[in-house]
């Protein structure tokens, strides 16, 4: 007879009972994909998967060598060892000389569920309510204090502390309440929300004003800016909306009532969106032009192309200027290669060079005549990117934003070029950009420079003011945005308000892992893996969970993009243990432009030995001391798979030069769409 102990150890039946709380356990689903470590239930019995499956089911594959793992029977006892989710949202409201009132987005627990919160000032613990908010009082008056939240659940564990929020008390008495809010207007909507706007309300000495939405009678939401999206709306229903101002004397009536009607259903039965990044740099020691896009005919596998970067610059979209980058300061542009670069014949879509005397050269001018090629595809600017973003946080402050986006529109939808080399003028590049492709990095977090608070509030008051403005020029055209992977950023901006103004969402789901790390990581992965040493809200740096992130969030799957990098990440010095893979001390490979980072092109050619990853879905190339991760047509492949079971709305890819001479990757993004 084997002990008990043993039979544990090898895998084999035990003779004692083991039983599993199954409180928020989904139901296995044959349709579902399941990674290492997800747990799920079926006829009442607990199952963890050990790797990546789908269809096979819990009851008949969970021996000692497949791949489910049995937990014990459903009951009601306590195995909960997972956190709830950290809290988001964290605002003040109401403040006087003494006291701040603070609210927040309530956590998720899929064990024990949600017992509580703690609530942090400068780093003391200060309160622990049940519910999503505290009053903090006895404060001084006009100090400025830091707090932050976390959630507990019902079985002891707790989340990690949310971001700080710095906010400060009143420096005396609110003496009046606001006035009425005007301007209430529905600039968009969806069959299931509709979004609002206003103009904003004065606050008066030592008040803070904030808004409360009336949906009919009952309060549909609560903002400090005058926007805000309603959701969970019935599609193609007229419904009725005002809005009341209040501040710490008291509240105003409620403004006149509009009507808005949701939009009709869209069963998203259409062609899935095949977006590229086109680099306006590309042209020089990249040697890849807009005529480049188009060799062998698959431009035609394109729905939009986003030329990258605008900057965003002095409260204003910076168009113009040919001068060299500088990332300290965020200085740069490069008109020349936008548009008064001549080109020849022969570097030309039609195959006709540029004349001294047109009013529109350089890469814009080639986008157009490529459109004019191809009708149906759509050309975007793409502002900010990592080097212009740092901008953002000012121009979208509310004092700012409307004359922000509207030097935007002058220059590149109406196409307003400030006049250099004998190009440009008004409308010159008119007919060039159909939309605008907002690439903040990122609101709130850090990126090149780091980003405020309040920028969470004025990026949805960004994007609603760029809708709004987009749709007064003409019906259609089209608001995008890159959007952040990491889970560290996802919860610092509400994309679920946001995408009431936006067309679709390109979700930036590469560049998890790189040369800026010590330890070998795969840079794109579709899964996570449970032997993947990252910590923090890095073990859920993979593209299933951060798309998971957004559809939790309420995002429309149609709106969301998944992003393919055409390119590497790659370390050298790796000790040669495990294939490379998770193996520290390494230091960024040497490439062609950037130590770390290689085109597709480039590393296809290596004959590197190379591994795929049975949990996490990814490829790597490893010679024994130099380690590269990186997609393939296959790897693709199973992503666009993944990408039309979620039901999102398509693929992106940066950028175009970093695929091979037969555009192999665009076209396993395009074919796999199919």
């Amino acid at each position: 007879m084997i002990p008990a102990a043993l039979a544990l150890a090898f895998g084999l039946a035990s003779p004692l009972a083991m039983a599993y709380n199954c409180t928020g356990v989904a139901e296995w689903s044959a349709q579902s994909v399941y990674t290492s470590g997800k747990v799920v239930q079926q006829a009442s019995k607990a199952f963890s998967a050990k790797w990546w499956t789908q269809g096979n089911s819990p009851a008949t594959n969970s021996g000692q060598w497949d791949v489910w793992k049995p937990l014990g029977d459903c009951d009601g006892g306590n195995n909960d060892v997972t956190p709830p989710t950290v809290p988001s949202g964290l605002t003040a409201s109401g403040q006087t000389t003494s006291s701040i009132v603070l609210t927040w987005s309530a956590s998720t627990d899929a064990g024990s569920g949600v017992a509580g919160y703690d609530v942090y000032r400068a780093g003391n613990l200060v309160a622990s309510p049940t519910a999503t908010s505290h009053t903090d009082t006895g404060l001084a008056a006009g100090t400025a204090y830091s707090y932050t939240v976390r959630a507990r659940d019902k079985a002891g564990n707790a989340s990690a502390q949310s971001a700080a929020l710095m906010t400060s008390t009143a420096s005396g008495v609110c003496a009046a309440a606001p006035a009425v809010p005007t301007g209430l207007a529905s600039p968009s909507q969806t069959s299931n929300s509709v979004n609002l706007s206003w103009s904003p309300v004065a606050a008066g000495p030592n008040c803070t004003v904030q808004y409360r939405v009336l949906q009919g009678s009952s309060q549909a939401a609560q903002v400090a800016n005058p926007n805000a999206s309603v959701t969970g709306l019935a599609a193609d229903t007229s419904y009725s909306f005002s809005v009341v101002a209040f501040n710490q004397a008291g509240a105003s009536a409620a403004s006149p009532a509009i009507s808005v009607r949701t939009a009709k259903p869209d069963t998203n039965t259409g062609a899935k969106n095949v977006v590229g990044y086109f680099a306006q740099w590309g042209i020089y020691g990249r040697n890849f032009l807009v005529k480049d896009i188009d060799k062998g005919g698959t431009a035609s596998r394109l729905t939009h192309i986003n030329y990258a970067f605008g900057n965003v610059r002095n409260n204003k979209c910076e168009v113009g200027l040919t001068v060299p980058v500088n990332e300290s300061t965020g200085v740069g542009g490069d008109a020349f290669a936008d548009y008064t670069k001549s080109f020849q014949g022969y570097q030309s879509v039609d195959g006709v060079g540029d004349t001294w005397d047109q009013k529109l050269r350089g890469n814009w001018n080639q986008l157009k005549k490529l459109k004019a090629k191809y009708p149906k595809l759509k050309v975007l600017i793409s502002l900010g990117g990592w080097t212009y973003s740092r901008g953002f946080s000012s121009a979208s402050r509310p004092e700012n934003r409307v004359a922000f986006v509207k030097s935007c529109i002058d220059a590149y939808i109406k196409g307003d070029l400030p006049v250099t080399e004998n190009a440009g003028g008004v409308g010159a590049a008119a007919g060039v950009f159909d939309g605008i492709d907002l690439d903040w990095e990122y609101p709130v977090a850090c990126g090149l420079a780091c980003g405020k608070p309040e920028d969470k509030e004025n990026f949805n008051g960004l994007v609603a003011e760029f809708r709004k403005q987009l749709d007064a020029v003409r019906p259609g055209l089209l608001l995008t945005m890159a959007a952040p992977a990491g889970i560290d950023k996802i919860r610092e901006y509400q994309p679920e308000v946001a995408q009431n103004s936006l067309d679709f969402i390109n979700v930036m789901t590469y560049d998890f892992h790189g040369g800026w790390e010590t330890t070998t990581n795969f840079h794109t992965p579709l899964y996570g893996s449970p032997k993947d040493p990252s910590t923090g809200d890095a073990r859920v740096y993979n593209t299933a969970d951060a798309i998971q992130a957004y559809l939790d969030r309420g995002v429309q799957p149609k709106k969301l993009n998944l992003g393919i990098g055409f390119y590497g990440r790659g370390w050298t010095n790796v000790p040669n243990v495990n294939n490379g893979l998770y193996q520290s001390g390494a230091i960024p490979a040497p490439a062609t432009y950037e130590k770390g980072n290689e085109d597709y092109k480039v590393l296809k050619t290596l004959n590197y030995p190379s591994y795929v990853d049975p949990v996490t879905r990814a490829q790597w190339i490893f010679n024994g001391t130099t380690f590269w991760s990186f997609d393939t047509p296959v790897q693709i492949n199973e992503k666009m798979i993944y990408l039309k079971n979620k039901n999102l709305g398509g693929a992106f890819f940066w950028e175009f030069s970093g695929d091979d001479a037969n555009a192999t990757l665009l076209k396993a993004i395009s074919d796999g769409l199919k």
